[in-house]
């Protein structure tokens, strides 16, 4: 199986904490539908015939996009691949942009799941961040959503922001809880650079992030998912059975997949490549059938370094039996010595092979992944 992810480099306005590639400007989104369709039409052979399962839009704000627009690119994918039938076709959406029209529209052009940008039910922390949704929109979009067939859904959540005490995050939870929702995406807050979130904290206009308050906030959300019978199949993610993002967890597999438009990352189980975080170069790059990106071949020592930090993240583990059939006993021994000390302190468990995170491990999934690394020759 493959899967498919598409970039649209669009938003409304900038969020505080945001540091992927976006513009506020619509200025060029035809000219990108049309360089997505010209990159559709070049990357035929990428996926070696095998069938797209999955296809999903991110961004930026893939719902700025009309569902006409969905239509053409999607129309374009199933000319050019075998997408089965049953693929799972998301759509990342801002509550704002989630009209009946719309919904309508998108059902049409084949969408059948929407991950919906709410981030939080609180007013006051939604102005914080700058998003484009008030808390009535945020609402709103859910219930449109369900009343015009989209049960398919997943939102996501941030904690541990300066104004989210334990309580407003306790709301939040349960306000999901209360809509049903099946599929949860819930996200620790990060400061990264260049964005207006790290000029703030600069410039002292708000604290630092407190890393005991995120740890706190994270805990008890996992145990409020554990009650309501979520699974926990990834650090971030939680969903009702049956319900686990097909895409995302293709990734967490390794499966194939190609990613198209600006700054978007292809893999094919050999070399991960990206094209170039640029929408002006990257639409010329595609008219004049010279696309810019650069390639990286993985090493034995990065394919595994990789396994073990994505499998660590997931509920199912890491599995020491693949670490040995596909790098050697030596690296199995290798991991089973670094796991001693957390196996200690109670923060892994290993059960017929696999090697999962209880949840204070979650909280330190990447350390503990780094640990078990190899070096290079």
């Amino acid at each position: 199986m493959a899967g498919i992810y598409l970039h649209i480099p669009f938003c409304k306005q900038a969020c505080t904490y945001c540091n992927f590639h976006f513009t506020t400007s619509l200025l060029y989104k035809d000219e990108l539908v049309k360089a997505l369709v010209q990159e559709v039409k070049a990357e035929t052979d990428y996926l070696e015939g095998e069938s797209v399962q999955t296809i999903y839009f991110g961004g930026g704000t893939p719902s700025l996009l009309s569902p006409h627009e969905c239509e053409i690119i999607l129309g374009s994918i199933r000319k050019r691949f075998l997408v089965d039938p049953l693929a799972e076709i998301t759509l990342e959406a801002n509550p704002d942009d989630i009209t009946p029209e719309k919904l309508i529209g998108w059902r049409q052009a084949g969408i059948n799941r929407l991950s919906i940008g709410v981030q939080s039910f609180d007013e006051e922390e939604l102005r914080w961040m700058n998003r484009a949704h008030n808390a009535r929109q945020a609402y709103q979009s859910i219930e449109f959503s369900h009343q015009y067939g989209f049960h398919n859904l997943s939102i996501d959540l941030i904690f541990g922001s300066p104004l989210l005490n334990d309580e407003r995050w306790q709301q939040n939870i349960n306000q999901a809880i209360t809509f049903d929702i099946p599929h949860l995406s819930c996200y620790a807050l990060t400061v990264e650079e260049k964005t207006p979130l790290r000029q703030l904290i600069r410039n002292h206009f708000i604290n630092e992030v407190d890393q005991d308050q995120q740890a706190r906030q994270f805990l008890l959300l996992m145990n409020r998912m554990r009650e309501h019978q979520y699974e926990h199949y990834e650090v971030s993610n939680f969903a009702k059975k049956g319900c686990r993002s097909r895409h995302n967890s293709a990734y967490w597999k390794g499966e194939k997949y190609l990613g198209l438009g600006p700054s978007a990352h292809s893999f094919n189980g050999k070399e991960r490549r990206w094209n170039i975080a640029n929408n002006q170069l990257y639409i010329q790059g595609q008219k004049n059938q010279l696309p810019q990106r650069e390639t990286e071949l993985l090493t034995r020592v990065q394919a595994l370094n990789e396994y073990i930090m994505i499998s660590l993240r997931t509920g199912e583990g890491l599995d020491l039996c693949k670490l040995e059939n596909d790098w050697g006993t030596s690296v199995r021994l290798g991991a089973e010595k670094a796991l001693e000390r957390f196996l200690r302190t109670g923060l892994v468990r290993i059960t017929n092979d696999q090697v999962q995170l209880n949840d204070e491990g979650m909280l330190m999934a990447d350390g503990i992944a780094s640990a078990l690394f190899n070096e290079p020759s």
